[in-house]
């Protein structure tokens, strides 16, 4: 029930639609999966479901204030630092990861390549969602039971886990070797 709710969703949801307000996106638990209609690295399939996240991540006290539509909307909008999804993508699409802040811990593709990272998704990123009260209780199955190269966490038996992985070490690897920007 899960898995064909996200892989062969009824709707799935633009950046536009997504980032309107109020928004299609419930104020409320659960399951995200995006598709892409043109995938962020030549060997990725298009137009199927990518990526699986969860919303709140583990609810370990009842004042979580994480839910679909504070996730999904961060995503389209966000920066690598905060979402996994960007940091993924940037680096596939091979924008440049930089240390940035004062402490220069924080990892972002700066103001102008999370711009263009955001414009890339508003044009092939879609989104679909499944209200679900413990969304932690089913994540680990999805990602065990579908094919979703984007997710790293748990998807290490995925083809494309290693590749992944590298392309996302040598990202960081460059960002740690030049000056902390702002």
């Amino acid at each position: 029930m899960h898995a064909a709710a996200l892989t062969s969703p009824g709707r799935l949801w633009s950046a536009t639609e997504v980032l309107s307000l109020p928004g299609p996106v419930p104020r409320v638990a659960g399951v995200y999966g995006w598709h892409f209609e043109e995938p962020p690295h030549p060997s990725l399939p298009s137009g199927r479901l990518l990526y699986v996240g969860i919303a709140p991540r583990h609810m370990t006290s009842r004042t979580s204030t994480q839910n679909l539509r504070k996730r999904v909307r961060y995503h389209f909008r966000g920066n690598a630092y905060g979402s996994t999804l960007r940091l993924t993508l940037g680096c596939l699409l091979g924008l440049e990861l930089r240390r940035v802040g004062s402490s220069g811990k924080r990892m972002t593709f700066t103001k102008a390549g999370e711009a263009v990272l955001s414009e890339w998704m508003a044009e092939h990123a879609r989104v679909c969602w499944l209200e679900h009260p413990e969304p932690w209780t089913v994540e680990a199955d999805l990602i065990s039971r579908l094919d979703l190269p984007l997710n790293l966490d748990q998807n290490r038996h995925n083809a494309f886990h290693p590749r992944l992985t590298e392309i996302r070490a040598q990202a960081r690897q460059r960002a740690r070797e030049m000056p902390v920007t702002t």
